[in-house]
């Protein structure tokens, strides 16, 4: 009879403590928005969520997330959820104290993370214990990046320092319908600045994955969901591991026929079926970083899609390039590029930054990198991302050019006196035959494969096929940099 008293005021406790009163519960749902628990329980195997430090509170409030563990897929993942109903989710001493419990187990177990989101801030009634609660919960997160990934999802306002959780994490995903992200709420940027600002406008989702505050950007909570369980399946539990190996029945399906600018069609072709995710896609759209399948094999693609490369463009391939090498994810690299673009004399600093972040990704990467110059590989584009410095196997398409400049550039350089001579043609004419003398002579893919600098030119049909090919022969690769605390990554 004891026992049965005991549990039921347990569970009464539990209950209380589980989540904000009727009144914020019917706000939630009212704007949209699933409960803490809720959200978990969509994600988790059914009957497989454990909760963790149910009973961590004050003052007969929770601590504003629900923490626990359950299998997602048939894998062990821990989760955990901010719940908006108690104190809007702000993050104070408690909440940093399960939080960081949790990122603890997952460092000594090896399993993935997904951060359910959703916090207006700070508790700004606990003053420096929560500015304190926030540095705990970042150094967690650091110390736990490149061991075991971590996904989070914003499915609410995240205000301030609730703002950095989702850039410490490997992948973050917005939901447009209900998430924000922002440094300053619209009410302290109002105070501020003595300006009136529209949440969408300071931190909407079209807003944030523009600027590359976000990895990618889903509709609805529901998509948002699905997309973090689709990121999930393609990579490993821990850095001890390598992400699933599926069966492939098309090993040897040919690619059609397609122009070597159509980045899109190619991406399509080369990956398995339904497999394809891009990362970051409103974000400096002249690169493209996307995860998918090649094979069964999970992979990670850089794949240029403009002209010329800026900046940001070179950043971003950095980000992920470093993000894939941490989990054991192949890199292949897709280059048809001029090289870098020069806006301005101002950015000059910005651009050569950018590209030593690049040449540092791909230098350190130590799984198997693999390169195919589809079209023009001027330039840093072809040192850093498809150089047999750096690419373990490097194939080119007919027709493709490598060079420090490209064949216009390089006429202007070395043949000027040479037009201006030829009485024959008109200067336009001779500028275009010299071109071509360059691309035979120096700067053709035949050249660059007599130098050993290619390891082949190959049917543009057969490309997935080779690239399946080199990925298998490829997966016992050891590698490894020298010992050392780590590296000075330029930033």
């Amino acid at each position: 009879m004891r026992n049965s008293q005991d549990l039921q005021q347990v569970q009464d406790l539990r209950q209380s403590l589980g989540q904000g009163d009727e009144k914020r519960v019917k706000a939630q749902r009212e704007a949209g928005k699933l409960t803490a628990r809720e959200r978990i329980l969509k994600i988790a195997d059914v009957g497989s969520f454990v909760e963790l430090f149910a009973f961590v509170s004050a003052q007969e409030e929770g601590a504003g997330v629900v923490t626990g563990y359950a299998t997602v897929q048939q894998r062990p993942v821990y989760l955990f959820a901010q719940d908006f109903t108690v104190h809007g989710g702000a993050i104070g001493k408690l909440q940093a104290l399960k939080i960081n419990k949790l990122l603890d187990m997952a460092l000594k177990t090896g399993a993935p993370v997904l951060m359910l989101c959703d916090s207006a801030g700070i508790r700004l009634d606990e003053g420096a214990e929560a500015m304190n609660a926030y540095a705990e919960i970042y150094r967690s997160m650091a110390r736990l990046s490149g061991v075991c990934p971590m996904i989070s999802v914003i499915l609410g306002p995240c205000v301030g320092g609730a703002a950095l959780i989702a850039q410490l994490s490997d992948i973050s995903i917005l939901a447009k319908n209900v998430g924000q992200l922002m440094m300053f709420g619209p009410q302290v940027l109002s105070a501020m600045n003595g300006i009136s600002y529209d949440v969408q406008a300071v931190g909407g989702g079209e807003m944030m994955a523009k600027q590359g505050a976000c990895s990618l950007l889903a509709d609805t909570e529901d998509k948002a969901i699905e997309a973090a369980l689709a990121i999930l399946s393609l990579l490993p539990g821990s850095n001890a591991e390598d992400a699933d190996l599926l069966e492939s029945g098309d090993l040897n399906r040919l690619l059609p026929a397609m122009e070597p600018a159509d980045t899109d069609a190619l991406l399509g072709q080369l990956l398995d079926a339904g497999s394809m995710i891009e990362l970051m896609g409103t974000n400096e759209p002249g690169m493209k970083t996307v995860m998918g399948r090649l094979a069964g094999r999970s992979v990670g693609v850089v794949a240029t899609a403009s002209d010329s490369l800026t900046a940001g463009a070179m950043q971003k391939a950095a980000r992920f390039v470093h993000f894939w090498d941490c989990f054991n994810i192949p890199v292949i690299s897709l280059i048809n590029t001029k090289g870098v673009e020069v806006k301005s004399l101002h950015e000059q600093s910005w651009l050569m930054n950018a590209q030593s972040q690049l040449l540092y990704a791909y230098a350190t990467a130590t799984v198997p990198k693999l390169a195919v110059i589809t079209g023009n590989a001027i330039g840093q584009a072809y040192v850093a991302m498809g150089g047999k410095a750096t690419a373990d196997v490097t194939f080119a398409w007919p027709g493709a050019v490598i060079s420090a400049l490209t064949p216009e550039a390089a006429v202007a350089v070395l043949y000027s006196g040479q037009v201006g001579a030829d009485t024959d043609n008109t200067p336009e004419a001779s500028r275009e035959k010299f071109a071509q003398d360059y691309i035979e002579t120096v700067a053709g893919a035949v050249h660059a494969a007599k130098a050993g600098l290619l390891d082949d030119i190959i049917d543009p049909a057969e490309t997935r096929k080779m690239l399946a090919s080199a990925l298998e022969m490829l997966s016992s690769k050891r590698d490894y940099n020298p010992a050392k605390k780590h590296g000075n990554m330029p930033m």
